[in-house]
């Protein structure tokens, strides 16, 4: 006969501990409750797993190396099983659970645990390996920043969670068809509360991957315009050219327009200049680009460049075109201030206006004698009938 395992004392607990989880969905009865529930321990699990890799770099002197990982595992599986066991007790299922461990406690019963406990090792053990492929990837490619690969390594690793998961559910005779189903009626539920943070969350993955800006990168994002300070799978966040540091949703920049001022690592400026209808247009030109070419700021190549724009209501306007590299906006102002002053000088020294704005005012002579809107020339108005 075979003898049963534990004893009926540790049958006693197990019941106890079931009557104590089952009083978990007693406190919040109603599926509304349930869901915020289950989303707050979902993330606050999350965030505690997030934090194992400093845990593991701590390293005490008082514990060998190999000590310390190994507790630092254990307590991750302990926080991820008690995270898993108090969703279960507050949907009412921990009746269901604990059954399939009291009505098989035996021989068989300790080798099933023994393989789960190897499946989470072994899960454990294969993200280091994960870590270690995504890291050769990137080194291979030399595309990959920080953040993709941080994200690479996280969906690589919650993948093989859940496999091992199933592993273990399937190994204990678990109806996985329906804890599939629940969970897809959870997801549709919480993506219906969530809207907003999951879009955010989708834009998140686009713009890691699709990469249109990086961190230090100078970026315009409909009216907000400063250097990347970081991307997180929820927003951007910048630091604007007052200080400021301003946070943007993710959905929020993909569907904006973006310029991204810094993806050449040059910039090109344009200052616009005015001269008088009666100065030399084509000499002016030259005279405005022989003054830049002699500054610093400017690159020498493209080559900076002078065209002819539009006729002004006082003047012919200029467009006076360089290039900077490394671009900055302090280097942009700097540059614009050095150009618009040199331009100013050598106008100046060639003797070529800059006008002020000004209207002339003229008469126009009507049928029969009628003169109308002030025609004299000096801005008085007369009629004459």
């Amino acid at each position: 006969m075979t003898q049963v395992f534990p004893p009926i004392a540790l049958q006693s607990v197990l019941a106890r501990v079931g009557t104590a989880l089952a009083s978990l969905s007693e406190l919040i009865p109603s599926t509304a409750g349930r869901t915020v529930a289950t989303f707050g321990i979902a993330v606050a699990v999350t965030a505690i797993l997030s934090r194992t890799d400093r845990l593991h770099a701590l390293e005490p002197e008082r514990l060998p190396k190999t000590g310390w990982h190994l507790v630092v595992t254990l307590g991750t599986m302990v926080v991820a099983a008690t995270g898993g066991l108090v969703i279960v007790a507050v949907w009412g299922l921990s009746d269901q659970l604990l059954g399939v461990f009291t009505t098989n406690l035996g021989p068989e019963a300790l080798v099933r645990v023994g393989i789960s406990v190897l499946f989470l090792i072994g899960a454990y053990t294969m993200t280091g390996l994960i870590r270690q492929l995504v890291e050769e990837i990137a080194q291979a490619r030399g595309s990959l920043g920080e953040h993709e690969r941080e994200i690479a390594f996280r969906v690589g690793q919650v993948t093989l969670y859940i496999v091992s998961v199933l592993l273990i559910l399937t190994l204990w005779q678990v109806n996985i068809g329906g804890i599939l189903v629940g969970a897809g009626f959870l997801g549709i539920v919480v993506g219906m509360a969530a809207r907003q943070t999951l879009g955010a969350l989708l834009a998140g993955f686009v713009l890691m991957f699709s990469r249109p800006f990086e961190i230090g990168d100078w970026i315009e994002v409909g009216d907000n315009e400063g250097i990347v300070t970081d991307i997180t799978i929820v927003n951007t966040r910048i630091q604007t050219f007052d200080g400021e540091y301003v946070m943007i949703p993710n959905d929020v920049v993909s569907a904006q327009s973006l310029i991204n001022r810094s993806r050449k690592g040059r910039l090109r400026i344009e200052v616009e200049v005015g001269v008088d209808y009666d100065a030399d247009a084509e000499r002016a030109a030259e005279v405005a680009q022989s003054a830049v070419k002699d500054l610093d700021d400017p690159m020498t190549v493209p080559t900076p460049q002078v065209v002819l724009k539009r006729f002004g209501d006082s003047a012919v306007v200029l467009g006076v075109r360089y290039w900077i590299d490394n671009p900055s906006a302090r280097r942009r102002w700097r540059s614009r201030t050095a150009v618009m002053g040199a331009v100013k000088r050598a106008f100046e020294a060639e003797g070529i206006k800059i006008p002020f704005p000004q209207r002339e005012l003229m008469g126009r002579e009507e049928a029969e004698g009628v003169v109308l809107a002030g025609g004299d020339g000096d801005g008085t108005e007369g009629r004459e009938q």
